[in-house]
């Protein structure tokens, strides 16, 4: 006879059971379909592993995306303290986004190997969440939304955030509201460029940090932007080092330079005067 608690008996601190149709679980989280979107093309049991640690890596992408867009809206509007939550809610996203390599870290490449002709001409670059992020950080190239040209809609929201002010953009706009002699150059830059440091934004930043007021609202922003940049330096590096060890220097997917594109990417600061400014400090 069966001890479980009768979910139908009055008082029972059991779940209900009993529901027609689907759970409400399911009709919120949709796991059914999460579920169900893996379709491995090898019989290596491994590719299951990489596909679906990269759709974790996608979901975490369209999430940061989203506090990140939040944040930006927030800075346009004034509301500091909104876009600081935001901030800090993408860096606890960021570690989690960055822990998405534990599963992929120590492939060899053998093992790597085993599976790797079913991704066929497929590349982690191709991905157009990841460019979006990218986009908000700065990181702009109009070339970036070449393979994306046979996907009209997923290319006519790159195009848009291509044109569209990254964070640090309305970061230094909330900057010049404050009083900051932000140049007009980088104000009004044509926002479809990569931003390029500018040796007067670093000055605004090194006054920020000399205040005397260490807990003052700017320069809790310029930390939130730090750890920000930091755990995007960190996930590049690991990227990197995960790349090295599964496949060494050979040419990437899609034709990529592989591990010396990504040793490339892996040097780079975003929010560059951020980081130079503690220099003059």
């Amino acid at each position: 006879m069966s001890t479980a608690p009768d979910a139908s008996l009055p008082g029972s601190d059991a779940p209900n059971l009993e529901h027609t149709g689907t759970t409400p679980y399911e009709d919120y989280v949709q796991a059914d379909v999460l579920t169900h979107l893996q379709h491995p093309l090898s019989d290596d049991p491994g590719e299951m592993v990489f596909l679906v640690t990269t759709q974790v890596m996608e979901l975490w992408f369209t999430v940061i995306v989203h506090e990140w867009e939040t944040a930006s809206r927030a800075l346009r509007e004034d509301r500091v303290p909104v876009a600081m939550d935001a901030l800090e809610r993408s860096t606890r996203e960021l570690e989690a986004l960055n822990a998405s390599w534990k599963p992929l870290a120590r492939l060899t490449p053998a093992q790597f190997n085993a599976y790797r002709g079913a991704l066929g001409e497929g590349s982690g670059f191709q991905s157009a969440m990841y460019r979006r992020l990218e986009f908000l950080l700065g990181e702009k190239s109009a070339s970036m939304l070449v393979p994306h040209r046979g996907a009209p809609r997923v290319h006519a929201e790159l195009e848009k955030a291509l044109h569209e002010p990254s964070l640090y953009d309305e970061v230094l706009r909330l900057l010049a509201r404050r009083g900051h002699p932000v140049p007009d150059s980088v104000l009004h830059r044509d926002l479809s460029q990569k931003y390029e440091p500018s040796p007067v934004v670093e000055e605004i930043w090194a006054r920020i940090y000399a205040d005397a007021d260490q807990h003052g609202e700017l320069v809790r922003l310029g930390e939130a932007l730090t750890d920000v940049g930091e755990l995007v330096w960190r996930w590049r590096n690991d990227h990197l080092v995960a790349t090295r060890r599964a496949m060494g220097a050979k040419t990437g997917t899609a034709g990529s330079a592989g591990v010396a594109w990504l040793e490339k990417r892996a040097r780079k600061n975003v929010f560059p005067e951020v980081w130079t400014a503690r220099s003059h400090v």
